[in-house]
């Protein structure tokens, strides 16, 4: 009988900038309050970026954290995953600069654009990619540095977004743990309601 292989997190790790904006901050740039923000979003600070800093910086910050957590070595790494709909450069990929940043020379490297749901569509990627017998070790990371392409005059987004990464290392095992089902999906019929770009 054919032992079936599992996917499972072994490590995590996030990175947040050091500035911080708050409810009462974003109160000076547009018509709105802590209270108001509070109240629809439970926000009551976010996190922004230097201006020179790029989504591929804070991916190698969190990726760091994850490696020493799981406790491998950077080559040990077969597949790189990074979500994000604010990449470094259309091409190469973000990912091909994380491979770089944190010298994972033997993974292959790829992004994937899914806004929000992004890590999660990452997370299932290495769940199956994992099960399938292909990969033993991907690291998946999700991150975003939105502070250049926000419009800080804007309130209805404004007061939503920040910038930051999470990564996780997912690994194979034979122990019947680990991600156990997933299920995703997309609605486009709905595609023109939140649009960036």
């Amino acid at each position: 009988m054919t032992q079936l292989r599992h996917a499972t997190i072994t490590g995590t790790g996030s990175y947040l900038p050091e500035q911080v904006v708050t409810n009462f901050d974003i109160e000076k740039m547009v018509d709105t309050s802590d209270e108001w923000i509070r109240q629809r979003t439970g926000i009551t600070e976010r996190r922004i970026a230097e201006d020179d800093v790029a989504t591929s910086d804070l991916c190698v910050h969190a990726a760091r954290w994850a490696i020493k957590n799981a406790n491998i070595d950077p080559l040990d790494i077969e597949m790189i995953l990074v979500a994000t709909v604010t990449p470094d450069t259309f091409f190469p990929s973000t990912a091909c600069y994380v491979q770089k940043g944190i010298g994972a020379k033997n993974a292959a490297a790829m992004d994937l654009s899914a806004a929000c749901a992004g890590f999660l569509y990452g997370l299932d990627l290495a769940d199956g990619m994992i099960k399938s017998g292909r990969y033993n070790t991907i690291l998946v990371i999700g991150g975003e540095v939105f502070n250049n392409i926000i419009d800080w005059e804007d309130r209805s987004t404004c007061v939503l977004f920040g910038d930051g990464a999470g990564a996780a290392i997912v690994q194979a095992t034979d122990e019947p743990k680990g991600i156990l089902a997933s299920y995703i999906g997309s609605d486009g019929d709905y595609a023109d309601i939140d649009l960036l770009g």
